[in-house]
């Protein structure tokens, strides 16, 4: 599950990615409402922590920019305001909710855990980018109304590829949250290429406007057209 946690104390960010860390989760951790906002356009997130006295602006505003985007990921507010009138101005502006601090980390696990079961719920089953069609529910894939049949790993090589659209995924990053693999003492860039090697072929072959694009010495892109 991947998690992005919007916090400015860098001592109480790192304990907190620490502990969600050890628990299995990829976390990803910003300190401004602008790249907060910018991060929560993209969507391909679970859950995002926020907090709300940030530097640049209020958590609040970060909260209806995302909102009024239709940006539905589960957000919980973590933050030192525990007034009654801060969490109604919160949940009013669209936390799901809301955890003051100082807080037990169990706690945090056990909100987080929920609003991830109620996420999974709202999340988008299809994706697509141009006439290419991934259907997170049913596992088929089709481009132009043809079916396109993948094994397992292009599956997921594909649908990560999809939520990145228009963005250079690294091997590295393809390792890691693809392949899980994180302990090698080898990398894995040569198996990587021989999936988006044959990725390419059923997903391209014989389609005049080219979707999985290698840019070089970076990583890959899925995109309509040259990057």
């Amino acid at each position: 599950m991947r998690i992005v946690l919007v916090e400015d104390n860098l001592q109480l960010a790192t304990t907190i990615s620490d502990g969600l860390s050890e628990d299995g989760y990829t976390v990803e951790v910003l300190a401004t409402a602008a790249t907060a906002i910018e991060r929560g356009l993209r969507r391909d997130l679970d859950v995002m922590v926020l907090d709300l006295g940030l530097p640049d602006r209020d958590g609040i505003e970060v909260l209806r920019e995302l909102r009024a985007a239709r940006i539905n990921v589960p957000i919980l507010v973590l933050t030192a305001r525990d007034a009654v009138e801060a969490r109604v101005a919160a949940l009013d502006a669209g936390a799901d909710d809301y955890l003051v601090k100082p807080f037990a980390f169990a706690e945090l696990l056990a909100r987080l855990r929920a609003l991830m079961r109620r996420g999974r719920v709202t999340e988008t089953p299809r994706l697509a980018v141009g006439e290419l069609h991934v259907d997170l529910i049913t596992r088929k894939v089709t481009r132009a109304g043809q079916s396109v049949e993948l094994t397992v790993r292009e599956f997921e090589l594909l649908e990560y590829l999809a939520r990145h659209h228009g963005q250079v995924v690294s091997r590295e990053t393809l390792a890691r949250d693809v392949w899980k693999e994180t302990s090698r003492t080898t990398p894995l860039d040569n198996v990587i290429d021989v999936h988006i090697a044959r990725l390419r072929r059923k997903i391209d072959h014989e389609h005049p406007v080219k979707l999985i694009h290698t840019v070089r010495g970076v990583g890959f892109m899925l995109r309509e057209g040259e990057p």
